[in-house]
């Protein structure tokens, strides 16, 4: 299947249908067709064409989900960049991809006027909205550009499902990004799966609002045309419009970083909304505290979904769906499987393993780690074959996320490989400790990591964001942990901060806040 038809396939049954709703601008699937024509028609007299990469640094916009449709239709493969990255980096992936064209939004100028000189194999830097932005001969306006394009049926290209329709950069254990290749079969096979699992129909309203770039939200861009949704799209977080617009625009489903909603049900106008519309929220991008979910549940008074998946899997690998039997639980049994991460997406097969290769067992306390394959599963990382070797292994994926599973066969993922803390020879899984302060009726949001110390090897760190005109104490913090677990798991110390550092997607950023510990005590061992 090829990731264009979900578009042919909302024309001929929605033409006529609201599809994108994005700021002021609304159109149906007929105009947003009309545009994606134009645009691919653009991009193919500009020489783009059959396995060709173009990027894309851009807010969440109608711009980002034309570019993605007008890329596929040549059977092109779109680079989508996170707009946080430094001009450097930025640079990297576009030499690295081997980008022929960027489509970008002016407010990333200041990115892209520092490296303009080291991006000379970028035949075209398409400028979109209505600000002319003209630095040299290949500089182009997107708008001008579609005006001068009569509209055309999309183009016939022949294009194998096993064709790379995306290359989307990742962190890499490396010290460079690693680029993670979609075929037009993982990512049509994800969307299918979506649609069977969360029941999306042309009934439903999705908000984009976690980053087009990253496949939190991505996804969406196909599941949801090819059943004749309704986009709406969000420029970028803020938690008011976020909630004024669910309540506007009668949205019914979307998947969001927990961050986020962190953010939404912790505002202080949260309460004043109309949230009748919505039938459920997914969660995904990062572990969540089962306390999170129960504020989300109150609040929005909708079904909850937890996800979990990576890039390199289209992303999704498990969901927190409860099976028929475990509905006629009570309340807070059904919490309690709801704030797990879920048992194995219809799309995929999903194995929990000890350091010998076997299955742990199903009794929530045995942890190895998450491997998968499927249809959904990456063909592995662009120009780099020895990562692809080292994370894929006789047809298995290695996630690095550890995890266990109960006997229903739901896991819960515990913590990354990397993220586990090692003090005075246990182990602590930093998810564990976080998902106990997020109980704190002070505490907004929290991080846990390991840090140097002396006596224990490592030690339990708590880096806390209080409520607004909370006060609570380091030490009431540590009592109240050690209250409800193991002494040795509990915060040895608290750090307050005002903001806790996010990653492009929006996540916290746990890597950040450890380095920047264990940095502190190389100098002093140095």
């Amino acid at each position: 299947m090829i990731l264009t038809e979900t578009l042919k396939k909302a024309v001929k049954l929605f033409a006529t249908k609201e599809a994108i709703v994005c700021g002021g601008k609304r159109w149906t699937y007929g105009g947003f067709y009309d545009r994606v024509s134009r645009l691919s028609v653009c991009l193919r007299n500009m020489g783009v064409g059959k396995g060709d990469q173009v990027a894309i640094l851009h807010p969440n916009c109608h711009y980002f989900l034309e570019a993605y449709y007008g890329i596929a239709s040549l059977g092109a493969v779109s680079v989508p960049i996170n707009y946080r990255l430094s001009p450097g980096e930025i640079a990297f992936i576009l030499k690295d991809s081997e980008s022929k064209v960027l489509i970008a939004d002016p407010i990333f100028q200041r990115q892209v006027d520092p490296i303009r000189n080291e991006i000379q194999e970028i035949g075209a830097i398409i400028w979109t909205g209505e600000e002319k932005v003209k630095k040299g001969d290949r500089d182009l306006s997107y708008e001008a550009l579609l005006e001068q394009r009569n509209s055309e049926p999309l183009p016939e290209v022949q294009i194998s499902d096993e064709g790379i329709a995306q290359i989307y950069y990742t962190s890499g254990t490396t010290g460079r990004p690693k680029g993670v290749m979609l075929s037009h079969k993982n990512v049509g096979t994800h969307a299918l799966g979506t649609i069977a699992e969360i029941h999306l129909t042309d009934r439903d309203v999705w908000i984009h609002v976690a980053p087009l770039f990253h496949l939190a939200d991505a996804w969406a861009t196909w599941a949801v045309t090819w059943v004749g949704g309704t986009h709406v799209l969000v420029r970028e977080f803020d938690p008011k419009l976020v909630l004024e617009t669910i309540e506007r625009e009668r949205v019914t489903v979307t998947n969001l970083i927990p961050t986020m909603l962190n953010l939404m049900v912790n505002h202080p106008e949260a309460g004043r909304f109309d949230y009748s519309s919505l039938r459920v929220l997914l969660s995904g991008g990062a572990p969540i505290a089962p306390e999170v979910v129960r504020k989300i549940v109150e609040t929005f008074r909708c079904d909850y979904i937890q996800t979990y998946g990576m890039t390199e899997t289209s992303p999704y690998l498990t969901l927190s769906i409860l099976k028929d039997h475990l509905r006629k639980l009570p309340y807070e049994d059904q919490l309690r499987f709801k704030s797990k991460t879920g048992r194995e997406f219809i799309g995929v097969e999903l194995k929990v393993v000890n350091e010998k290769g076997e299955e742990v067992k199903r009794d929530e306390k045995e942890v190895g780690e998450i491997i998968v394959r499927g249809d959904i599963v990456t063909q592995g990382y662009w120009k780099l074959p020895e990562e692809t070797r080292k994370s894929i292994k006789d047809g298995w994926l290695y996630t690095g996320d550890m995890a266990v599973m109960d006997e229903e066969g739901y896991v819960t993922i515990v913590d990354r490989k990397k993220d586990m803390i090692l003090t005075g020879g246990e182990n602590v899984y930093s998810t564990e400790v976080e998902n106990v302060l997020y109980m704190h009726p002070d505490i907004l949001e929290c991080a846990v990591v390991g840090v140097p110390d002396q006596k224990w090897g490592e030690a339990v760190k708590g880096i806390v964001v209080l409520k607004p005109g909370r006060n609570a104490s380091e030490q009431e913090i540590i009592q109240f942990c050690k209250d409800r677990m193991a002494h040795y798991k509990a915060p040895k110390s608290i750090d307050f901060i005002d903001v806790l550092p996010r990653t492009g997607s929006g996540k916290i950023h746990k890597k950040g806040l450890r380095d920047k510990y264990w940095a502190g005590y190389e100098k002093k061992v140095h």
